[in-house]
């Protein structure tokens, strides 16, 4: 299993897993799509959003290893913002290779993709 170097582990200051330390024993968790409904608490919405920003600032749109991400996290995107990058794709190997739907991305995060705004000349800025 692949572990992606550099990739935070979780949401800061919460139990929201983004990667695994070790492949499961008993067989490797199959990513499935969850359905994300608008009811979901705010800190769900923001961990999605944490690990779709991870995602995006380590990988951008080029393919990539599912590795010791965390199936439960990956699978509230897949489907969506998260698909497959093989054909035939198999939700269960560490080795699956996934990609990043950045127009997707965009569309249902907009606030990952919002430019900070350029800075005001203050009394200091050369003229």
């Amino acid at each position: 299993m692949l572990k992606h170097r550099g990739f935070p582990g979780r949401l800061t200051g919460s139990d929201f897993q983004f990667t695994i330390r070790r492949g499961n024993p008993k067989g490797v968790t199959p990513i499935t799509r969850r359905e994300r409904y608008r009811d979901r608490k705010s800190v769900d919405r923001q961990a999605d959003t944490a690990f779709l920003k991870a995602l995006i600032e380590h990988f951008g749109g080029d393919p990539f290893e599912r590795g010791n991400l965390d199936a439960g996290r990956l699978s509230w995107l897949f489907g969506r913002e998260v698909l497959p990058a093989e054909d035939p794709f198999d939700p269960a190997d560490y080795e699956a290779l996934l990609r990043i739907d950045l127009k997707v991305a965009e569309a249902n995060f907009p606030e990952i993709f919002a430019q900070p705004e350029a800075a005001e000349d203050d009394e200091w800025g050369d003229d």
